[in-house]
């Protein structure tokens, strides 16, 4: 995609998706066979309700469709939030990640797998895990010094009560 189609898309879009209170993170056309594929990537703070990106995906698509934005050819459209594999860019990123286990490349090359404990305006206040028998230990990365950054998936973790936070917060009893 053109740097200009880009540029022209996000102006036609990122209104549309400020007024659902979500921001614009990404704005990508690819060639999808005979077809071409437009991906908006929203997200949020809070995350994005999928009845909000139900709706917004139907505005885009008229909004596309008004101002032939995407040509006579065919395309198909996709309205989604980010994956947990993406990369960690902005500071915005890191701080909807917060508690989440992350793994890091410095600017040195240096790769460091730990967990986001606070966010500020510098940077990263983490946890890195102890080996062994050995308490984690605090660091400080500032974004500056962040070449790479993604989520570190976890299907199970430890709560510091020991009891395993798999994502089921149904506490109901049988």
């Amino acid at each position: 995609m053109s740097t200009t189609q880009s540029e022209r898309l996000r102006a036609l879009l990122e209104p549309l998706v400020v007024k659902t209170g979500l921001e614009l993170e990404e704005v990508k056309v690819t060639a999808a066979g005979s077809r071409r594929q437009l991906q908006v990537i929203v997200d949020s703070d809070e995350g994005a309700p999928l009845d909000t990106i139900a709706e917004l995906s139907r505005e885009i698509s008229q909004v596309l469709d008004d101002a032939d934005a995407m040509g006579g050819a065919a395309y198909l459209l996709e309205v989604s939030s980010p994956g947990l594999d993406r990369p960690l860019t902005e500071p915005r990123h890191f701080r909807r990640n917060e508690g989440r286990l992350v793994k890091l490349t410095t600017a040195g090359g240096e790769q460091l797998v730990a967990r986001i404990l606070a966010v500020d305006e510098e940077g990263l206040d983490l946890e890195v895990p102890g080996v062994k028998g050995r308490k984690p230990k605090p660091a400080r990365v500032a974004f500056g010094e962040i070449a790479k950054a993604r989520v570190e998936i976890e299907f199970s973790r430890k709560d510091p009560a020991g009891a395993d936070t798999d994502g089921d917060e149904s506490t109901e009893e049988a």
